[in-house]
């Protein structure tokens, strides 16, 4: 089950039952368009939730950028993704770029997003479509679509005013401009800030906390932490006891217990 998917576009390891994910196409500043990148992350994302061997997910970007998003030359050649009809523009988004943050929103393990440099655009949501957010201090975030004239067409109008409220989501993708990482953190876009060289390393240490956790219960938990955000607090509840009545019964459970007893007789 861990044999690793061919990826066109971006590098994937998996050590310690963290994968990570490397969009590879620095030349281009990882655009996501006019690239097999999404491809890439929907083919990985569909993994993670078959193999069982993955605990969490760390996606980042090679090179100085974490991801510019779409190719704007593209964009004034009326090429790539960008071209035809506006009926056929619209199929080309619902069958190219919008697969991301629906395999995104799936993904049942934990996701981190590693923002090495500037996440702009189609870049910038997919960061946030991770359940958390480092950044390096030379990161950058925009939402930039209406400086060119578009609208965030991947459902980053949705995933923004999730995180930081209406209001805030507002008013950066209404300007169009661009957030220094501080500023980032201050807004409650990212969790934390480090030096440019201690990313990897702060990130890695985050997701191997987090993938040293019982496998079964941490997707349970994602689940329910994503479910949450729409049922009714009764049905929630009703869905919790069905979980908390799953997880009871798996090996894993008895064995932290075992284990947390083990640790309270040495004390």
């Amino acid at each position: 089950m861990n044999t690793l998917p061919q990826l066109t576009d971006a590098l994937l390891s998996l050590e310690e039952r963290v994968a990570v994910l490397t969009l590879n196409r620095h030349d281009v500043r990882n655009a996501l368009t006019g690239t097999r990148l999404v491809d890439d992350i929907v083919t990985t994302a569909e993994w993670v939730n078959r193999c069982p061997d993955v605990s969490v997910l760390v996606i980042t970007g090679a090179g100085s950028a974490f991801s510019a998003g779409g190719n704007i030359r593209d964009m004034a050649e009326r090429g790539g993704d960008f071209a035809g009809t506006p009926a056929e523009c619209a199929e080309r988004y619902r069958r190219g770029i919008q697969r991301m943050p629906l395999a995104m929103e799936a993904v049942d393990v934990p996701v981190i997003a590693a923002v090495n440099g500037p996440a702009i655009g189609a870049g910038f949501d997919l960061a946030n479509m991770a359940d958390i957010r480092l950044a390096a201090e030379s990161a950058r975030f925009g939402e930039t679509f209406l400086n060119l004239g578009i609208i965030p067409g991947d459902g980053g109008a949705w995933f923004m005013q999730r995180l930081i409220g209406y209001q805030q989501a507002f008013e950066l993708t209404l300007t169009g401009r661009l957030v220094e990482a501080e500023e980032a953190k201050a807004l409650g876009l990212v969790l934390d800030v480090v030096p440019d060289d201690d990313l990897m390393t702060s990130t890695l240490t985050l997701a191997r906390r987090m993938a040293a956790q019982p496998p079964k219960a941490t997707r349970l938990t994602k689940r329910l932490m994503k479910m949450a955000q729409r049922m009714a607090l009764k049905d929630f509840l009703e869905l919790c006891a069905c979980f908390q009545g799953m997880s009871h019964n798996e090996p894993e459970h008895l064995e932290a217990v075992q284990n947390m007893l083990a640790s309270m007789g040495k004390g």
